[in-house]
C-alpha cells in the first residue's frame, strides 16, 4: 500500500475534476479524498496498491474532457488505511 498527495493545476475547478476523479478511483480501488482548494487548484490524496494508485497520478496529468491540467505536484505520505474515496467540503 502506498499514499501520494497531489495538488493539480490549471483550469480543474468547474469541470467535474472531483466527481470524475471519484469515479476514476473507485474504479481502480484506490481510497483517499479530493477537494478544491481556495487558490482554483485541486487537491487528492490517493491511497490504495502500487500500481492503482499510478493509473490515478496518471489520470491526474490530464483529468477530466473539460480541465485543463497545467501541473501536478505529488508528496508520498504514509498509507492511514483509508476504505473510501470521499469528496471533501472546499475549505473557504
Amino acid at each position: 500500500m502506498i499514499r501520494s498527495r497531489v495538488i493539480v493545476s490549471g483550469q480543474v475547478q468547474g469541470v467535474f475534476f472531483r466527481d470524475t476523479c471519484r469515479q476514476v478511483a473507485q474504479r481502480h480501488g484506490v481510497a483517499g479524498w479530493v477537494r478544491n482548494l481556495p487558490d482554483g487548484t485541486v487537491e487528492a490524496v490517493f491511497e490504495g496498491p502500487s500500481a492503482a494508485v499510478a493509473e490515478l497520478l496518471r489520470w491526474a496529468q490530464h483529468g477530466p474532457e473539460a480541465a485543463v491540467v497545467d501541473g501536478v505536484r505529488r508528496h508520498e505520505e504514509a498509507p492511514e488505511g483509508l476504505i473510501t474515496f470521499e469528496i471533501h467540503p472546499t475549505p473557504w
